[in-house]
């Protein structure tokens, strides 16, 4: 028997949980296990400063390579695990290998949804954008003048957008919806938000889906829109959601569903297994929510630090996000699932603006825009379980403070 802890996934929570466990001055063996060549790093800013070239990779990485020998965390990277096998507590590797586990947890990410090959997804010069390989061929792709389509008009897609114009390249959005940011934000967010993005001379072209991708030489070169009108392209970026990586945890006879289901303290349906971060399936006020954000990733992954490190208490969780865009930060506290009211207010300052979400009365979230103050109190009100009163929320004159008393 061992109580090696073997975490499988090499990202945010995987690394995140190492860390805690190390700080919780539990020091049994732990071997971290990544697809990747690169010791764990940063996600977030791959496709915002490091594309941008204001920062380099070695900034990104959590913790520089001595770390891992000095605190007996082993990290075997450029593998991968194929098979768990239950009644040994055994991980099989791609390399031939097997490690032995006395608790294991699944840390598996996502993965960014492709285009099917049937469309064109598998021309030369199609993207998503999910590890350093992507950021380094887009960082060769976006160069001033050239033209890019961004499918997806999630945040995924806008935050591709703004780099690519801050690149100085033509860009065109387009999203197969109503409008964008339809799945994850109220109408007068993405207003807003596509206001700004216009200003910025990004084309943004709603209800528009694609057909079909045109190549030359195995290379793309135009898109066919389902409005039949085709446009050119130098290449193009898909920002069309991602996908749980849970074919693992599936294939061990583990419960899922769109994601690893866990319960309040993180394990799936074998209490030696846990899983955290974007593969994770959670408890969520009476119902299950998949929460795909560094935040989560994080919290949820030092969670479960901490009850393998003896503890009891359940993983609570309180989400917020961000989103930079150009010069504009979008911070979010809450979760707006099921929202069916909201309440538009203005900020102190020109381009301030925050929308805050109602479901059957009660005050879930908040989207902030440039205007911190109200992210700072609605995150306040949300984590005191305050129930604002729309006309003051909606007054700008009046001050937030006084709602937290």
């Amino acid at each position: 028997m061992t109580d090696r802890l073997v975490i499988i996934g090499a990202g945010q929570a995987g690394f995140a949980l190492a860390a805690k466990l190390r700080a919780l001055k539990d020091m049994r063996p732990i071997t971290i296990i990544g697809a990747e060549d690169a010791l764990p790093y940063q996600r977030p800013p791959l496709t915002k400063k490091y594309l941008l070239g204001e920062m380099t990779f070695d900034r990104l990485l959590f913790r520089p390579e001595h770390w891992y020998g000095d605190n007996n965390v082993e990290i075997r990277l450029s593998t991968w695990a194929e098979q768990i096998v239950r009644d040994k507590k055994q991980v099989l590797l791609q390399d031939g290998s097997s490690l032995d586990y006395g608790t294991l947890a699944l840390t598996t990410g996502s993965t960014p949804r492709a285009l099917p090959a049937s469309i064109g997804g598998d021309l030369e010069g199609v993207y998503v954008a999910r590890d350093k390989r992507d950021a380094d061929l887009l960082a060769d792709e976006m160069r001033p003048g050239r033209r890019v389509l961004i499918i997806g008009g999630g945040y995924i897609g806008l935050e591709a957008a703004a780099v690519a114009r801050h690149r100085g390249l033509e860009v065109t959005v387009i999203e197969m919806a109503d409008r964008i940011l339809q799945r994850v934000a109220a109408k007068e967010t993405a207003d807003i938000m596509r206001v700004i993005h216009e200003a910025h001379d990004v084309v943004i072209r709603e209800k528009t889906g694609l057909k079909h991708l045109v190549g030359h030489d195995g290379r793309v070169i135009a898109a066919e829109l389902s409005d039949g009108s085709t446009i050119e392209v130098d290449f193009v970026v898909v920002g069309i959601g991602v996908v749980p990586n849970d074919q693992l945890a599936k294939e061990a006879g583990l419960e899922v569903a769109n994601g690893i289901i866990v319960d309040e303290f993180a394990r799936t349906s074998d209490p030696s297994i846990f899983a955290a971060g974007d593969c994770a399936v959670l408890p969520w006020q009476g119902g299950r929510i998949r929460l795909e954000s560094v935040q989560n990733a994080v919290d949820q992954a030092e969670a479960v630090a901490a009850i393998i490190a003896g503890g009891n208490e359940a993983y609570d969780p309180r989400p917020w996000f961000w989103s930079d865009q150009y010069d504009v930060k979008l911070q979010i506290a809450g979760f707006n699932m099921g929202y069916d009211d909201t309440v538009l207010r203005p900020g102190a300052r020109d381009g301030a603006h925050s929308i805050w979400y109602f479901k059957n009365g009660s005050f879930i979230a908040v989207d902030a825009i440039n205007d911190a103050k109200a992210y700072v109190s609605g995150k306040k009100m949300l984590e005191a379980g305050i129930n604002p009163d729309k006309a003051i929320i909606a007054d700008a004159s009046a001050d937030l403070k006084q709602l937290l008393n």
